[in-house]
């Protein structure tokens, strides 16, 4: 009985037990989303105008199935505002302590997301987002990265292959969290030798269509399990299980590292969801193909008739009795110069089948369903250029285009509090996993290249002031973090380049107009005042500061002055009381002749 306690007790808190009951609540959240999957995989195929596979309609084999690229245009145009946008980090401290180090961060942050090719990953995420309503990332820490030193590692994730509770708003209201991934069933079982013999598909993942054929028969699907549990002190506790099959490959609560702080010490799950259009009472959205695809359906069927009835109507058809007599084969041999008849040809028997052109009511029709899906959409012609109304001034396009981008603006907006999100966890990754002593090269201030050291203990709490002895606790730094445009439209480039030369022109950065511009910014509003508004400020204070020196200056110059004025004075004296002290040229002479005449 004692060996058997003893054995109880030496059990790890994750074994196959937790596995299967990790995958029967997976399973329950695969039932909950099965709506969702199944319009993930029909949003994908309309994306790749391929959504005719979908009908599976016998009348239509054989016949035109055109795709117009209406939709995929608006999508692909509304990307490329998202890349023109790309986001910037700007780390604010909330106390005067922390200000170095938000300065820091400020700069090392984008050289993080540059190593970790964030770039891909925000175009692939957008991507998704315009697909499919929702674009997530993942932020993870890689301990292999770098040589066993380990670094951040950002992902794009596939919407399809993540699983949470049916029914919530935020996945971290979530009391389990999913990530399915295909891998190899080989290297797994190189990776891990408990798989070997065990390896395959006891989940099936959803896949999407593919033109060509993937076989996944070598494949296991690999299960990462994220969930939550109350810690020491009421904190909650984020763990993390990976299994394959019910087998348990690793587990935090296993390692005793983790065991009693969390995987992660954020304690969230490490996903960040961007969504387009919210929907109720889900972590996910809908996108732009959900609400186009419609009007995208009827302009393909549209066009499908069109052409067919091009195609009528361009190829001669003939209405044939069996009585007429006439050699079908060599009827429909247009190569031939005599067809063969046997008996007399009329009407009746024999004659020309016409089929009707297109009616300017159709093509009218046709496209005013295209309009109609440009204005749903907002991918205007303006938005891309094009003129109309007369239109033809570059700066009016321009201005138009700005007018008209306001979704897309509103997408941003949704895109950065999700970036803001994602640059609170790599700093929590950094505070957690940056123990040994890195180096950033950053742009210094003047453009040249600058060596910076950072670790993770800048970021980690610091003791708080005592008081009689008695210490107070520990103070973490804590950030806000704002973002902006690092890459920004041409027309956002034109406009803040037109408001710099407008500053210019009205003598904003004159030094003696300081106080007067200072005064008109505080009225106006455009990206980058600050800036402005402090250099208008060092202008100011530069005049200030010659304007002293230069009084200061007249002061010297006027005392150096009253000091010349009186040496010359003095000088002046001096000459004359020793002019009246000796003899005159004169007086001289006279004398040297009275003493030659005594001679």
């Amino acid at each position: 009985m004692h060996e058997q306690e003893i054995q109880i007790q030496a059990a790890p808190p994750i074994g196959p037990e937790q596995a299967a009951e990790a995958e029967r609540i997976l399973h329950k959240y695969k039932a909950g989303k099965a709506a969702l999957d199944r319009r993930l995989i029909d949003n994908e195929l309309w994306f790749r105008m391929a959504h005719w596979k979908q009908y599976k309609n016998r009348m239509m084999e054989g016949k035109p199935q055109p795709s117009s690229g209406w939709l995929f245009n608006s999508i692909a145009s509304k990307h490329a505002d998202a890349m023109d946008n790309y986001p910037e980090p700007n780390v604010l401290p909330r106390a005067a302590d922390d200000e170095n180090t938000a300065r820091m961060l400020s700069s090392i942050l984008p050289v993080v997301l540059e190593q970790a090719d964030y770039e891909q990953v925000y175009s692939d995420s957008w991507w998704r987002k315009l697909k499919q309503g929702t674009g997530v990332k993942g932020i993870f820490w890689d301990p292999t990265a770098r040589g066993g030193m380990g670094e951040i590692a950002i992902r794009s994730m596939n919407l399809l292959m993540l699983y949470w509770e049916p029914g919530i708003m935020d996945i971290q209201d979530s009391p389990h969290f999913f990530s399915l991934s295909l891998e190899d069933s080989d290297q797994l079982a190189a990776r891990w030798p408990q798989l070997r013999g065990r390896t395959g598909g006891t989940i099936d993942a959803a896949r999407y269509i593919h033109d060509d054929s993937i076989d996944t028969t070598d494949k296991s699907v690999v299960v990462d399990w994220y969930y939550k549990k109350p810690g020491p002190g009421g904190k909650e506790l984020v763990h993390y299980c990976k299994f394959c099959n019910g087998i348990v490959l690793y587990a935090s609560e296993n390692d005793p590292r983790l065991a009693e702080k969390g995987f992660y010490d954020h304690g969230k799950y490490p996903f960040v969801f961007d969504v387009l259009f919210q929907e109720e009472d889900s972590p996910a959205g809908f996108g732009y193909i959900d609400i186009m695809k419609d009007c995208q359906n009827s302009i393909d069927k549209m066009n499908q008739a069109m052409d067919e009835n091009v195609l009528l109507a361009s190829k001669q058809r003939y209405v044939l009795s069996d009585s007429a007599g006439v050699n079908e084969e060599e009827l429909a041999d247009f190569g031939r110069d005599i067809i063969h008849v046997t008996g007399r040809l009329n009407d009746d028997t024999f004659h020309q089948l016409q089929t009707a052109g297109l009616q300017s009511s159709s093509i009218t029709y046709r496209n005013s369903r295209v309009d109609e899906l440009k204005e749903i959409s907002g991918n205007r012609d303006i938005s891309q250029g094009g003129t109309s109304g007369g239109v033809t001034a570059a700066s009016a396009i321009a201005a138009l285009q700005e007018a008209g981008s306001k979704l897309s603006r509103d997408m941003l907006k949704s895109a950065y509090r999700a970036f803001a999100k994602e640059c609170y966890l790599v700093i929590d990754l950094m505070r957690q996993f940056y123990d040994e002593e890195r180096v950033f090269r950053i742009t210094g201030e003047k453009g040249q290249n600058v060596f910076v050291p950072f670790s993770g203990a800048a970021l980690r709490a610091v003791p708080a002031a005592s008081v009689g002895g008695v210490e107070l606790g520990s103070r973490e730094p804590v950030f806000d973090i704002t973002i902006s445009a690092a890459k920004k439209s041409t027309f956002s480039r034109l406009t803040q380049n037109e408001t710099a030369k407008e500053c210019y022109q009205l003598g904003f950065f004159n030094p003696a107009n300081a106080d007067a511009a200072l005064a008109a910014l505080e009225m106006m509003d455009f990206e980058g005042i600050e800036k402005v508004r402090q250099r208008v400020r060092q202008n100011g204070t530069m005049a200030r500061q010659l304007q002293m020196a230069q009084q200061q200056l007249a002061r010297l110059t006027q005392a150096a002055g009253m000091v010349r004025s009186a040496g010359r004075q003095k000088a002046a004296g001096a000459r004359t009381v020793k002019a009246a002290q000796s003899p005159s040229p004169t007086a001289a002479a006279a004398r040297a002749m009275n003493t030659n005449t005594r001679r």
